[in-house]
């Protein structure tokens, strides 16, 4: 192991290399936080990247429809006959980048290991659309689903929704949404890495501050754009951990990467959910960083943790008689 590979003696080796080897190109300038240039150019860069991998996995059937003025949906189906579970997925990217492309592959895996058909979200992007205009989109986007899933051969009463990182808040303050307005029913939230908490104020912070991909001072910055308003940050559709009461809300999945600043935040809401009466179940995937997961044929927790997430999906969503077939079915493929 190289010198630079070294300093991060915490992740998993093939893990460390490839924080070494792009950590320079994806690190967030700390000028951006005061030079708009910086913060515009960054914004830029990153909403111009082409994610890790671009192998395209052949599923079912794919789609895309434009359900609003705002929002653009890309639908997956496997092959074989229905009706499936309909999995509604936001993307990552602080709120200020991603797009449909972002997440395809995993989105495109989901749909094959877990037999689901996916609803992959492209709603509005800060700082030109703040809170609450991506929360109105993903919720939108919850309602066609549930509204139109015969259309694509999904079964809406197995509604699962799910997110990584700022989608994961996504995921969760439509989950709380869903609870208050007599929403659609849940059958299942998939929080991965979420972003939780606005204050930020977890040891996570402080051990993960800068070099592992998510900064400090980087998710600072995106909350700024998202939630520019400091009075709107407390607002659990905001920040999910200051809701008064979980209780209520959907069975849970999250996972977790141990090095990476939202860890604890993501590991307190899984924690006050079992408290409050929430099937809840937690991963933490040791040496990992944040965004770890989308990174599938290149780190080999990716591979696996895609696996078990999907796993998890198919023993809560299919009929007990069918939960294994249908998942050794996948493996074995």
């Amino acid at each position: 192991m190289n010198d630079a590979v070294s300093d991060y003696k915490r992740l998993k080796a093939d893990t460390a290399r490839l924080v070494a080897a792009n950590n320079s190109t994806l690190g967030f300038p700390e000028a951006a936080l005061t030079d708009p240039d910086q913060a515009k150019e960054f914004m830029q860069r990153t909403r111009a990247l082409v994610f890790i991998g671009t192998d395209v996995e052949p599923v079912g059937r794919c789609f895309e429809e434009a359900i609003s003025e705002h929002v653009k949906v890309r639908v997956y189906v496997p092959s074989g006959e229905g009706p499936f579970p309909v999995v509604v997925y936001f993307h990552g990217g602080g709120w200020v980048s991603g797009d449909l492309d972002m997440h395809d592959r995993t989105c495109r895996r989901i749909t094959n290991l877990a037999r689901c058909a996916v609803v992959n979200v492209d709603y509005r992007l800060a700082p030109e659309h703040p809170f609450p205009a991506p929360l109105s989109d993903a919720y939108a986007a919850t309602l066609w689903a549930t509204e139109h899933a015969h259309e694509f051969s999904g079964d809406p009463s197995r509604l699962i929704i799910a997110g990584s990182s700022a989608g994961g808040n996504l995921a969760a303050a439509v989950a709380l949404r869903a609870r208050d307005e007599d929403g659609p029913r849940i059958a299942l939230q998939v929080l991965i890495y979420p972003v939780l908490d606005s204050t930020m104020d977890y040891e996570s912070f402080e051990q993960y501050s800068d070099g592992f991909l998510l900064s400090r001072s980087q998710m600072r910055w995106y909350w700024d754009q998202y939630v520019p308003d400091l009075a709107q940050r407390g607002n659990p559709l905001v920040s999910p951990m200051h809701a008064t009461s979980l209780s209520g809300l959907p069975p849970a999945y999250v996972l977790t990467a141990e090095c990476d600043p939202l860890r604890d935040e993501g590991e307190a809401y899984a924690s006050r959910l079992q408290t409050e009466g929430v099937d809840a179940s937690h991963v933490r995937y040791k040496g990992q960083i944040h965004a770890f997961l989308n990174m599938f044929g290149l780190i080999a927790d990716a591979d696996l943790a895609v696996a078990e997430l999907c796993r998890f999906i198919v023993e809560r969503t299919s009929p007990d008689g069918d939960r294994d077939a249908i998942y050794e079915t996948r493996e074995s493929a």
